[in-house]
Order: structure tokens, then sequence, then C-alpha cells
């Protein structure tokens, strides 16, 4: 099984530089930013073997890391 990478500049790679300059100047961006990477990572380490857990976590972490995206993307977004 191949596994894709969900992080936040993969997902919307014509938005790399605003995200990147968000994080350095948005704290609230920063801490969803943080809070996002933590949810895909997490993911990324139970779909890849690495780490064990039932498929209720599983699904939580993924609805969890949506919802922050969409937070993000909305950022974004509505960003000058």
């Amino acid at each position: 099984m191949t596994l894709e990478n969900h992080s936040l500049v993969n997902e919307f790679p014509q938005l790399r530089e605003k995200i990147h300059a968000m994080k350095l100047s948005d704290t609230h961006f920063a801490r969803l930013f943080d809070e996002y990477d933590a949810a895909e990572h997490a993911v990324h380490r139970i779909e890849s073997g690495a780490e064990a857990a039932s498929d209720a976590h599983l699904e939580t972490l993924k609805k969890k890391r949506l919802e922050l995206k969409d937070k993000l993307y909305a950022l974004l977004k509505n960003a000058a």
C-alpha cells in the first residue's frame, strides 16, 4: 500500500509561500498548523504499521486532520 503525504504544503502546493508566511506571522495559524502536522504524523505512523491503533482511533484522527485542514484553508483564503 502506498501512503499519501497529506502535509499541508502537499495538500495546497499553490499556497506554499502563504503557508510559510502565516506560520511566522500568525500565532493562531501556527498553532493550528502544528496540530494538523501532529495529526498527520500520527495517521501516517498508524497507516505505515509503525504504531498500532484501533480503527475507531484512526478514524478519529483522520476527522481531526480534516477539520484542521478546513480551518487552515479558511485562514489562508481570508488572509490579505
